[in-house]
């Protein structure tokens, strides 16, 4: 090694506390920025819906093509908008960001040797589906919890839950309420009933293994059991509590 190149990577070494702070701060502006313009912005993609492209091509899958198309809040029935807070989130417009008490009850299950089931909120799922991959890695779940902070800060409740409805992953390369809707039901978001908008969140948490319409025993219980719920949080009038 030269003395010249010893001097490089000395001087290398004398700047990376400078280097990784202005990286630092350019992620913090730009993460800033894109959750701010998203509040106003719809999103024309998302990180999950890139990964999901990227694995078809990878994979030759036949379908490559995403399906996917925005819906205002108010032009999804709102029996959607409740169904999914009463399978997902119940607690949604009250907390910021994260379910404590069901993060709570999780672990107790867990210590009492069942499985680790997840507690995610509504608000840590768009910023998962929005921003990040997939996983469980630490590193992800601090990146998680940035954004989800960040999007409680900066966005509505209404709009969290609008985002979400339109791009949660609800079938194999389908995304949002509205594509699926048009797909599995023939009709426009607004129009689903009390009992598709429960079937069609049924599939909500393995959507490329359950399809609403050709609903197995499981997700067939799992939809009486969202329809009770829906009905036990008092209808859609829970929703103004957005």
């Amino acid at each position: 090694m030269t003395k010249r190149n010893k001097f490089n990577l000395k001087q290398i070494i004398k700047k990376l506390p400078k280097i990784i702070l202005k990286i630092f701060l350019w992620f913090i502006f730009l993460s800033i920025f894109s959750v701010l313009l998203l509040k106003w912005i719809n999103p024309q993609t998302t990180s999950i819906m890139i990964q999901r492209k990227v694995e078809a091509l990878v994979l030759w899958n036949d379908r490559q093509m995403i399906a996917y198309e925005w819906f205002s809040y108010d032009d999804i029935s709102k029996q959607m908008a409740l169904a999914v807070v009463a399978a997902e989130d119940q607690n949604f417009p009250f907390h910021f960001g994260f379910d404590f008490e069901q993060i709570e009850k999780a672990f107790e299950q867990h210590e009492r040797g069942r499985r680790l089931r997840g507690a995610s909120t509504i608000t840590q799922q768009v910023a998962k589906n929005l921003f990040l991959w997939e996983g469980r890695s630490f590193i992800r779940k601090g990146f998680e919890v940035y954004f989800t902070v960040l999007i409680e800060l900066l966005w509505s409740k209404e709009r969290i839950l609008e985002v979400y409805l339109n791009i949660i992953e609800t079938g194999d390369m389908i995304f949002g309420v509205g594509a699926a809707s048009q797909i599995y039901f023939k009709k426009l978001p607004g129009k689903l009933t009390r009992s598709q908008a429960a079937l069609l969140t049924a599939t909500i948490p393995n959507p490329k293994r359950f399809s609403a319409k050709r609903p197995s025993g499981y997700i067939l219980r799992r939809q009486n059991w969202i329809l009770g719920q829906m009905s036990s949080l008092g209808g859609t009038s829970y929703l103004k509590n957005l």
